[in-house]
């Protein structure tokens, strides 16, 4: 480089500092009188010399260093060069004599012989490599100079060979262990460490577990990775494509890997979720739904194309109100069915597709374990209204993905919904606050607790700062203000209780119930309902598959009903006949929940006594849903030839 003649090289870091400095820039190591020229050093001194300073403080500049010394001195503090020398003071041994201060202190252990300074040059000495910094130190360093790591221990072989064995001295025995094998020092968490390797045989290694790396060791170092980073898809990736949660790290992939802080050799991902403190991650990781193995297909990730496309015309399907509730609004009302298409195929490939599309544990949670959906078999069977849990992402977009996927049938990859909340809650703060904090006053006071202004501004602002942070939880009045969005009643079937990994009951999950725009004018919005599931902390969306019954009704409220369509009944009630709660009601409609849901939703009374809402589907989707899901029914079609 050009500039290189400008600078002097630190002869123990080897860091290139300027002519005008002192010490080493980086380890303040004193600079070597060598790279001192006349040339520079009358610079230096006419550039000291010209610095004007008060007589009192008058000071002359050591020619051999440049340190400034006071004026009554006739030697550098510094190096003991007499007053208007070049030469350095040395001692009997032919030594420049230098003072060490806090700014030049450089440990005795890393300072090289004469021997060895004269063949640095030459590059003959030959350094070790720290395991824990990789810094190259000097043969007679007992530890790194930077991040003071110990030496790891060397066998015979290496001894023999190495710089430090004095010439004509048989070598040491290395250390040994009471059964007679030679003791290595551990490094972090591995048990022996191996012989220390140089830059360019790391390198090699690296390349050589490189090429034997198949897909599925990349999809686990990923998740691997994922994991420390608090990244979700990785790991998610590697479990839907059958990896084995239980599976350890190798010491070749700790090595290529190259973090030794984080990873360990014997590993798993369970053990780097409980390390990191990644609990979102270590409940996906302790399901049961885990060790299935089964990849999960939905159609969304399928036909990504076409998933991407569906997600920009939602982007351009919210508007912003003008006025004073500038809340984001969705344009088209639109809910996603599974197609009747599904019972036409093989019972084998009807299977598959559903395992690979449905939450199994979220279903056999919701029917089996709490009876919270499909509890009726009139609602079930004769009415053709069964609910089905869809697989869902497991980060803390759970929420947002579940909504889209119950009206588009894809994920807020983009965060288009999460912006669009965030924004809304900002912007109509004022509105959103008063509602919520008159409806968690009734909640507060039935609990005789009170809290005061600073409680519920900071309360507040929590949720505010939530809601526009992509992959943070998201709580009640969330949903809320997702139901002012998508202009539409948001029906949540959730479990009762938040429960431990052990089964045990940490206190009540409070999700489940209807959740009404009670801010829109009710002819703004729609009659339409979705359905989402809540189940220890993870929301999926709750969808119906098209068939014929007799007993249909079409619900058409605030809708086209021009089209052919067919009719979905939710039930507002649960197994003990219940009706389920409005939430962020004021206090005036206490006690009036039922006329709340006949003015906002069309409900009907079945001929069993259930309330329920009516939830209509038309035949015809928007044309670029129905070719996603077109597209994936032909994957299982080709699948099995004996499909038409």
């Amino acid at each position: 480089m050009s500039g290189n003649s400008n600078k002097w090289t630190c002869e123990y870091c080897t860091y290139m500092n300027w002519l005008s400095s002192v010490h080493c820039t980086l380890c303040h190591a004193l600079r070597p009188v060598q790279w001192i020229t006349p040339t520079s050093q009358a610079s230096l001194v006419s550039q000291q010399e010209t610095i004007s300073l008060p007589r009192s403080l008058s000071q002359w500049p050591c020619r051999a260093c440049t340190f400034l010394n006071r004026a009554h001195l006739t030697k550098c503090t510094t190096c003991y060069t007499p007053r208007g020398s070049l030469a350095p003071a040395v001692d009997k041994n032919n030594r420049a004599i230098t003072r060490t201060t806090s700014m030049n202190r450089v440990p005795e252990i890393c300072q090289p012989s004469n021997n060895e300074r004269n063949r640095a040059g030459n590059l003959a000495i030959k350094k070790w490599s720290c395991h824990a910094c990789t810094y190259e130190n000097w043969p007679k360093a007992k530890m790194c100079i930077l991040c003071h790591h110990p030496r790891p221990r060397l066998p015979v072989e290496s001894k023999v060979s190495s710089l430090s064995v004095s010439r004509g001295s048989p070598p040491e025995s290395p250390p040994r262990s009471p059964d007679g094998n030679i003791e290595f020092q551990q490094v972090g968490a591995a048990a022996a460490a191996p012989p220390p390797m140089s830059n360019i045989e790391h390198e090699k290694r690296v390349k050589q577990i490189r090429r034997r790396l198949r897909k599925s060791d990349w999809l686990f170092l990923n998740a691997c990775v994922g994991v420390v980073d608090g990244d979700t898809q990785p790991v998610e990736a590697y479990l839907s494509s059958g990896g084995d949660p239980t599976r350890q790290l190798t010491h070749d992939e700790t090595l290529f890997l190259n973090r030794p802080s984080a990873f360990d050799a014997g590993l798993t991902l369970v053990h780097l979720a409980i390390r990191f403190q990644r609990e979102d991650l270590l409940a996906v990781l302790l399901t049961t739904d885990v060790s299935s193995h089964v990849v999960k297909r939905p159609p969304s990730q399928v036909c990504p194309d076409l998933a991407a496309c569906i997600r920009k015309e939602i982007s351009s399907n919210l508007r912003q109100r003008k006025g004073d509730f500038p809340c984001y609004f969705a344009t088209d009302i639109v809910t996603f069915t599974l197609p009747g298409e599904i019972e036409e195929l093989p019972l084998s490939t009807r299977n598959q597709l559903m395992d690979e599309l449905l939450d199994g544990d979220v279903q056999k949670e919701l029917e089996q374990e709490s009876t919270i959906i499909n509890w009726s078999l009139e609602i079930t069977g004769r009415l053709g209204s069964r609910l089905y849990a869809l697989w869902n992402r497991t980060a803390g977009d759970c929420l947002l993905d579940s909504a889209l996927q119950a009206t588009w049938g894809v994920f807020d990859a983009d965060c288009v919904l999460r912006r669009a909340l965030g924004e809304s809650l900002r912007d109509c703060s004022m509105k959103f606050y008063a509602r919520w904090k008159e409806y968690e006053s009734m909640q507060v006071e039935s609990m005789h607790f009170s809290l005061d202004e600073d409680q519920w501004l900071q309360d507040w602002a929590l949720m505010l700062s939530r809601a526009g942070q992509p992959g943070a939880a998201l709580e009640q009045t969330h949903i809320f203000v997702l139901a002012h969005i998508l202009r539409r009643p948001i029906i949540v079937y959730g479990v009762k209780f938040i429960k431990s990994f052990r089964g045990e009951n940490l206190g009540f999950a409070r999700f489940q119930g209807v959740y009404l725009p009670l801010l829109w004018e009710p002819s703004f919005c729609s009659k339409n309902p979705i359905a989402l599931a809540y189940t220890r902390g993870h929301f999926s969306a709750l969808v119906a598959m098209e068939t014929e019954t007799d007993d249909n009704i079409g619900a058409g409220a605030n809708l086209d009903t021009e089209d052919d369509a067919w009719t979905v009944c939710l039930p507002l009630s649960d197994s003990d006949g219940k009706i389920l709660p409005v939430h962020f009601i004021s206090s005036l409609q206490v006690g009036t929940e039922e006329k709340l849901l006949r003015d906002w939703l069309d409900c009907r009374m079945t001929c069993g006594g259930s309330l329920v809402a009516q939830q209509t589907q038309p035949r015809r989707l928007p044309v670029i849903v129905g070719q996603m899901i077109e597209e994936w029914l032909q994957k299982y079609r080709h699948a099995n030839p004996h499909c038409t």
